[in-house]
């Protein structure tokens, strides 16, 4: 082995090697237990993440604890075809390299750029994947846009509309008027930020003047611009401002259309002044007022977000209505909406109906894609019925079939699926699945796998035009089928047969909604097993919590705070690291920001700590469902763990390399420490498997850190040293064999965590115990053996690390050389205690530099000692010749001078009355604590002081 660790030069060949004799693929082995784990296919335009960095850690951890256990393993890999987020990449591409926008180009031009794109230059996220360790199976990789997901996806959706659970209707969606398309709720991210609230006055209607003196009424709104959509005002029905108007009408400002006034609980009578303007057409909360008391909905914008030259006026059942006059005054039309917003506010101002402006901080949502604010309009779109689906899927969850960990996820699962919502699955664009449904010029839907086969089985003759549907599905729909898909559904495949239900999915809380609730539901409809009983498709929903920066603050290109995975691996300069955190911002200042930042935090750039020590750091801090915030120090601990494993390896492998180890016969002779170890190591594999069973990776790596440097590396290393030196042939042997057969097994063990420097080492290894196989991924694991529990052996040893602590512990307190031979008596009655001395006398003498040890009872008499305690066992080195009276009785004087000094100042400091007064609190109770721990220490010195002068 190389003298020094160095991660570089061994990952990429150890994976590159794996990758290239298959050591990763599944069989269909019948025989077999199986276990499978799909990946949440990550974005084709994706990069690694620290999530992704963290989820995959996890996933491979359990893959390669199952592969070593014997099972045959699945980690199904692929990636998602992500539409809105590649169609958008690749425009920004061609816009830069042709100067051409979404206008120049027809779909199927488009459409195949895109493919080109994706087989050049996509799925860098798989190589970055590699790099990480992942033992996916790569020959196995799908992608959500290959033709068996296709033929797939038509499949799942004719065979849903002619079950009448997919339709097409006009309702409200979540609109981005620059990429012209409904967009997901997952894709929006509201941002706080400063606005203004708008005061309105809204005339009442002249036959309610008869009943009231009032003459208006007030109305609070955040978005003035959608004034020309309002079709009611709302208040509490409770509300003695407003009861006696409700029924009544208004004239809406602007237009003078007729209104009514509405009672309905959803008003909150604290905020604003009680008024709610009702704008079912464009906003989601006022379309379920709406619906209530059957208002009709008005869209007054264009699909760019631009006022209409006339509304589109639909009742609450999205039918088109002429209830209205749908035409919209001149000055505001073709105007943005933020525009025609200034606009309306000028027109209100000069007909005297706004009544104040006041500040005010709101929630705007964006469309995390494009960056544009998302606007609520009506459209016509496809939808699933989601009801009739979530009934045998909440059930699961009941039965315990599916389960998830930690358990708190269940209720947020049953809060949405007991709640769902019909499910809008079209997108206006042209990368994706398009929806395989035809019109003829009627409006007439004919869906069907293709248009020939619509027309055959309608029997359309070649004189009906059909078009097909625009749209494309929404990219959940397609990846709601992947447990099932990938494995060859809609064919019953081995495969399927043998991996599904897969065992485990790994998966942050924010999908449990848009993905993992839908996988659910989709799968349990359409895979049945031999009884038909519907399949789940998977058995446990392990929910990790997000990684947070430093501060906790969640990670961003905007907040300039996110860490790429492999730059931990690899390392990267200052000035680089600064380049990536800023490179696609505009703002100076916000550039000035996060330079400032990164300078204070990354000093000198992260350097290199490799794949091992992140991984093991990320496993380290998985403690289940919590969020993490990131510790660079934890990263620098962990790469020094590795390097202590490469270092105890070195070790072993001096002392045992071309030496007479025992594997080839031979009488072995173990030691007390040999069978203490052994002990050890197998409670150390109990817990360990009991950790990694409950999905506990971070008391998985706690128990192999523990293990590791303070047991093996640190204690049992060191405890060998007597009989390396000194032992005889059998004892050798003994050793030497336990040495190597600990240190295989805790490779075996490690191996999930740390795949790469457990290979390497392990490949050294297995030369001495004359072990043919290729990898250690193939050994099996570690397991609980009661052959090799020695409960006496691991009492004596873990008393004699005691004695040992104690008696360092009095050298350095009294400046002892590590090399000055002592004599220790031992003062006891403890008969257990005595036989340990004896069994282990020339271990204890030797690894302290003892010249003797004797045992003394409880009343004898010995010489001015130092002492330590063990439970009910004195342990005294005299002091006599230890010690030089002058020296250390100046050495002490010292201290004490300096610490009453200390004491002085803490004194005066807490007898001063304006200190106690205006000091905090916490500052306070720091000084009285100090003034305890400096009197403790100065108490400490004046007893050594009178033990040195009593010294003859």
């Amino acid at each position: 082995m190389e003298k020094t660790y160095n991660p570089q030069n061994i990952e990429q060949k150890i994976y590159n090697n794996w990758e290239k004799n298959g050591y990763f693929k599944s069989s269909n082995i019948s025989y077999k237990e199986n276990f499978c784990i799909m990946i949440p296919p990550p974005n084709v335009t994706g990069s690694l993440h620290m999530g992704h960095a963290f989820q995959h850690t996890l996933m491979d951890t359990m893959i390669r604890y199952h592969r070593m256990k014997g099972k045959n393993t699945l980690w199904q890999t692929g990636t998602d075809h992500a539409g809105i987020a590649t169609q958008m990449l690749v425009m920004r591409k061609l816009t830069k390299t042709d100067n051409k926008t979404y206008q120049h180009y027809d779909r199927q031009t488009l459409v195949e750029q895109i493919w080109n794109w994706t087989e050049e230059s996509g799925n860098a996220i798989t190589h970055q994947m590699r790099r990480l360790g992942n033992s996916v199976d790569w020959a196995r990789e799908r992608f959500t846009m290959d033709q068996g997901f296709t033929d797939a996806v038509k499949k799942v959706f004719i065979h849903l509309y002619k079950e009448k659970l997919i339709y097409r209707g006009k309702r409200l969606v979540n609109w981005d008027p620059k990429l012209c398309t409904a967009i997901s709720d997952l894709e929006v991210e509201n941002i706080e930020q400063k606005g203004s609230i708008w005061y309105i006055r809204y005339p009442l209607s002249d036959d309610v003047h008869s009943s009231t003196s009032q003459k208006y009424i007030i109305v609070a709104t955040t978005r003035p611009e959608t004034i020309l959509g309002d079709t009611a005002v709302a208040v509490h029905p409770s509300d003695i401002r407003y009861k006696n108007l409700i029924g009544k009408y208004l004239i809406l400002p602007i237009l003078n259309r007729r209104i009514p006034i509405i009672g309905d609980k959803y008003v909150d009578i604290n905020k604003g002044t009680g008024c709610m303007k009702v704008t079912p057409g464009h906003d989601f909360n006022d379309y379920e007022v709406g619906k209530r008391h059957q208002l009709p909905m008005i869209n007054i914008f264009t699909k760019n977000g631009k006022i209409r030259h006339y509304a589109k006026v639909y009742d609450t059942n999205g039918n088109e209505s002429y209830i209205y006059n749908a035409s919209i005054p001149y000055a505001f039309r073709d105007l943005d909406r933020f525009e025609a917003r200034i606009n309306i506010i000028n027109t209100l101002s000069s007909i005297n109906l706004l009544d104040d402006i006041q500040p005010h901080n709101l929630m705007v949502p964006y469309c995390e894609r494009s960056g544009t604010i998302i606007e609520p309009m009506l459209t016509t779109q496809w939808y699933m019925r989601m009801v009739p689906l979530a009934k045998a899927a909440i059930e699961a969850v009941e039965k315990g079939d599916i389960q998830f960990v930690p358990q708190k996820y269940t209720n947020m699962y049953f809060s949405w699926m007991r709640n769902i919502q019909d499910w809008c699955i079209s997108r206006q664009l042209w990368w994706g699945h398009r929806i395989p449904a035809w019109y003829d010029t009627s409006g007439n839907i004919y869906v069907a796998n293709n248009e020939a086969e619509a027309r055959k089985e309608h029997r359309l003759n070649e004189s009906v035009i059909l078009t097909q549907d625009e749209d494309v599905l929404d990219t959940w729909f397609s990846s709601s089928l992947w447990t099932f898909v990938t494995l060859g559904w809609p064919k019953n495949t081995p495969d399927l047969q043998n991996f599904h239900p897969s065992n485990v999915l790994v998966s942050g809380f924010d999908i449990i909604f848009f993905w993992i609730a839908r996988m659910i539901m989709m799968t349990m409809h359409f895979v049945k097993d031999i009884n038909g009983k519907p399949q789940i498709p998977f058995r446990t929903v392990y929910i990790t919590g997000l990684i947070r920066d430093d501060e906790g603050q969640k990670m961003s290109k905007s907040k300039g705070n996110i860490i790429d995975p492999l730059d931990m691996i690899d390392g990267i300069s200052l000035t680089k690291l600064i380049e990536k955190r800023t490179y696609h911002m505009m703002q100076p200042k916000l550039k000035d920001i996060i330079h400032k930042r990164t300078t204070k935090q990354f000093p000198h750039g992260i350097a290199a700590h490799g794949t091992d020590a992140l991984r093991f750091t990320l496993a380290a801090l998985a403690s289940t469902g919590r969020d993490i915030n990131w510790d660079m120090k934890r990263l620098k601990g962990y790469r020094h763990f590795c390097n202590k494993l490469w270092n105890g390896s070195r070790f072993v492998l001096m002392n045992t390399e071309n030496c007479d180890c025992g594997f080839n016969g031979g009488k072995l002779e173990l030691s007390v420490p040999d069978h203490w170890i052994l002990t050890k190591f197998n409670y150390t594999v109990q817990s360990w498997h009991e950790a990694l069973e409950h999905y506990r990776f971070d008391l998985a790596a706690n128990i192999l850190y523990e293990f590791t440097w303070n047991q093996f590396c640190d204690w049992y290393l060191e405890l060998t040293k007597p009989i390396l030196y000194n032992g005889n042939k059998s004892q050798l042997r003994g050793t030497r064999n336990t040495l190597v057969n600990i240190l295989t097994s805790l490779l075996c063990l490690a191996h999930p965590l740390i795949p790469f420097i457990t290979e390497t080492i392990w490949q050294k290894v297995k030369v001495i115990q004359n072990i043919k196989d290729e990898t250690i991924m193939l050994q099996p694991v570690p397991t609980f053996s009661t052959n090799q529990i020695n409960d006496t052996a691991l009492d004596d040893i873990e008393w004699v690390k005691k004695a040992i602590v104690a008696i360092r512990n009095i050298r350095n307190i009294n400046h002892i050389p590590s090399t000055h031979p002592l004599d220790l008596f031992i003062r006891t009655r403890n008969t257990k205690i005595i036989r340990r001395i004896h069994d282990n006398y020339t271990l204890i003498q030797t690894i302290t530099y003892l010249k003797a040890i004797k045992i003394i009872d409880i009343n004898e008499e010995i010489p001015l000692s130092f002492n330590q305690f063990i439970e009910d066992t004195e342990l005294l080195i005299p002091m006599a010749t230890l010690v030089n009276k002058t020296i250390e009785l100046d050495r002490i004087k010292n201290s004490i001078l300096k610490l009453e000094a200390i004491i002085k100042k803490i004194y005066i400091k807490l007898n001063n009355k304006e200190f106690l007064r205006l000091a905090p609190e916490a500052i306070i109770i720091r000084e009285k604590q100090n003034l305890r721990d400096y009197n403790l220490k100065l108490n400490k010195l004046i007893e050594i002081r009178q033990r040195i002068l009593s010294i003859k």
